[in-house]
């Protein structure tokens, strides 16, 4: 399990910082989020420093978020407060990410909870077809070999 030097989250990775571990495996780690959205926020981790999503490799992604899901089933039936689940990646700055070890956010919800992660998307309008096509087509070409695979 390589760290990176002043990664709260490899440090907790490699034990030299507290954190209330809930899984850990191979690739990905469990733990409490210290700052909680909700009672059982949880945070999953790879093992191996990643600053973002494009840094993980895709076995890794694919366990975060198989992880991520027994995660949310989990919680459902702790007995904490949860209707509902959101799973969340914040990927860069301007995305939100405040720690810079890639991350999954498993989020319990429950009616009149704080804190909204609802898309702030203007319901009014929608972008017509032929801007859809292009943008789909500009993400189409930019793929790679693993991308066209997926």
């Amino acid at each position: 399990m390589a760290g990176t030097p002043a990664c709260i989250f490899c440090e907790i990775i490699s034990g030299h910082s507290e954190a209330s571990i809930v899984f850990r495996d191979d690739l990905v780690t469990v733990f409490m989020d210290i700052h909680p959205v909700n009672p059982g926020h949880l945070l999953v981790v790879p093992n191996q420093h990643a600053s973002g999503i494009d840094d993980v490799p895709e076995a890794v992604c694919a366990r975060m978020f198989i992880v991520g899901q027994r995660m949310a089933k989990a919680l459902r039936r702790s007995g904490l407060l949860c209707e509902g689940i959101n799973l969340y990646i914040a990927d860069g700055a301007a995305a939100g990410q405040d720690v810079f070890h890639s991350h999954l956010h498993v989020i319990p919800r429950f009616p009149g909870n704080p804190g909204s992660l609802r898309l702030q998307a203007d319901f009014s309008t929608a972008a017509s077809r032929d801007e859809l096509d292009g943008q789909a087509e500009a993400i189409r070409s930019s793929l790679d070999a693993a991308g066209k695979e997926a």
